[in-house]
């Protein structure tokens, strides 16, 4: 099954300094045929005004994963940990038993970003914060994993950030003309990705920037890219 998810369908709030679209039910927006794919709960797509971002807030029994699509994003939290994580890097937060954090752009330019929200395996466990700068050539033609909870040592040795969930978070950039092969542990997996630029065509679907398409009951997905494009796209039980 290849579920297209047009951009210009999703949930969508807009509080001045934050505009946001939401791939699945949060806040305000609700569609219950929308409120989880698998363990993937949240998929919000952010832009945050420059010098204007989410004061503390708490968290718990979340996986919270951000990709910076473009600027970036300044973390503090009750752990102690800062941290400033640019376009095309990531930072994952394992609230466990509990967290408060905030985040906030910092430049003098908007920051645009993918938050992404996975159920964990267990509730509880000790909250944790990582961050990490990805080389953007290793994602040339090939998917990198940017973090995983599954017990694969090709994930740990490409330096993946762990998380508490069966599942993964990975990043690709394509040249237009060229194609990608994904193959999940089995079948009944969901993936879910989007386009964080270009366009790109799995099957008969086409699908633009910031567009979701979810995945299952396939044994291995092909991504075709019909621009150059930058994909991120999650594995989850």
């Amino acid at each position: 099954m290849i579920e297209l998810r047009p951009f210009n369908t999703l949930g969508a709030a807009n509080h001045g300094w934050l505009d946001a679209h939401h791939h699945f039910s949060f806040g305000g927006y609700h569609d219950p045929a929308r409120v989880h794919w698998g363990a993937l709960r949240v998929w919000n797509d952010d832009a945050i005004a420059p010098k204007s971002g989410f004061p503390t807030h708490p968290h718990s029994d979340m996986e919270i994963i951000t990709y910076v699509r473009t600027g970036a994003i300044t973390h503090r939290d009750s752990m102690g940990n800062e941290g400033r994580t640019e376009a095309g890097d990531v930072q994952v937060m394992s609230a466990g038993t509990g967290v408060a954090h905030s985040e906030f752009n910092l430049e003098d330019e908007t920051t645009t970003l993918f938050q992404i929200w996975i159920i964990p395996d267990a509730r509880g466990g000790q909250p944790g914060w990582g961050a990490r700068q990805f080389p953007k050539e290793p994602r040339a033609g090939a998917f990198v994993p940017l973090a995983s909870g599954v017990a694969n040592d090709d994930d740990a040795r490409e330096g993946a950030l762990a998380i508490r969930a069966d599942a993964r978070v990975l990043g690709a950039t394509i040249k237009a003309g060229e194609s990608v092969t994904y193959t999940p542990r089995s079948a009944d997996r969901h993936l879910y990705l989007v386009p964080a630029t270009g366009k790109v065509q799995i099957g008969d679907v086409e699908a633009v920037a910031r567009d979701g398409v979810a995945i299952t009951r396939l044994a291995e997905v092909t991504i075709t890219a019909l621009e150059d494009s930058e994909v991120v796209l999650v594995d989850a039980a």
